[in-house]
């Protein structure tokens, strides 16, 4: 495949994936629906970084939307062609395989230490009682002798936000497989520029 079709393809998929990453981190922000517990702080801190936002979000917009017009010649850009812009679509793509990399990174200890969440500490504590904290990476919380992802029954240690553990982790996947899928866009379209900027676009020939 040439560079030129290479990069109409990447182009709009990245764009598609960057507006998919936006969604799932702003959703994260408002478990079960509800403004209540952004308002009041009690979002998981992974969520709160927004990852999914900056990272696989408006870096990998402003990539591929560059890409889409290198791509596509678009009539705003007279010499997309060139390779000034090839030039530059492979700067922007090394950012948001960063970008990209931060969120999955991020995303995957967001998934591995649990939600942010009311629930019941243990019976030794002096504070004993709901309290709202991570359960499960809490050092004095009974659901450290197994890991809650293998766990189910284990989900119901969180009693406030409602269905926060599924809700989490819905969409930290999400976010992981959606970052994931980006850095191999990305860095396809590094190796696809490099070739354009080297050998030119090869359309019509």
């Amino acid at each position: 495949m040439c560079v030129g079709k290479c990069t109409r393809i990447l182009g709009p998929c990245l764009l598609t994936l960057g507006v998919l990453s936006i969604a799932a981190n702003v959703l994260l922000l408002f478990p079960g629906w509800a403004w209540k517990y952004l308002a009041d702080g009690h979002i998981t801190k992974e969520a709160k970084a927004m990852p999914g936002v900056w990272g696989g979000g408006i870096i990998v917009l402003l990539a591929a939307t560059h890409i889409t017009a290198v791509g596509w010649r678009c009539a705003c850009c007279s010499d997309c062609g060139t390779r000034r812009n090839v030039f530059l679509s492979i700067v922007l793509s090394m950012l948001a395989l960063l970008g990209s990399a931060a969120s999955f990174i991020m995303s995957g200890v967001g998934l591995t230490n649990g939600p942010f969440c009311l629930y019941n500490t243990s019976s030794n504590e002096l504070d004993y009682g709901p309290r709202w904290g991570y359960p499960f990476v809490d050092p004095n919380s009974q659901t450290l002798t197994e890991n809650y992802l293998h766990n189910w029954s284990l989900w119901s240690t969180c009693l406030e936000p409602v269905g926060i553990v599924t809700w989490n982790v819905c969409f930290f996947s999400m976010l992981l497989l959606i970052s994931a899928c980006e850095m191999v866009l990305t860095s396809l379209q590094i190796i696809n520029g490099c070739f354009g900027s080297l050998c030119g676009f090869c359309d019509g020939k």
